[in-house]
């Protein structure tokens, strides 16, 4: 995966499942973009950040 793109729907549950379950560790992302969609949906857009 080189780009991680998700619609974000303020609503709070206050309990739920993880996205992406249990990982082994932090990967480090940048956020590349975002805009607003309709009534307050987010559109945002994170790229993986390279180790060098």
């Amino acid at each position: 995966m080189d780009e991680l793109r998700l619609f974000v729907f303020p609503v709070v549950v206050g309990a739920g499942e993880r996205l992406f379950g249990e990982t082994s560790g932090e990967k480090p992302f940048r956020l590349a973009g975002s805009r607003t969609v309709g009534d307050g949906l987010v559109y945002v857009t994170y790229e993986i950040v390279s180790g060098g």
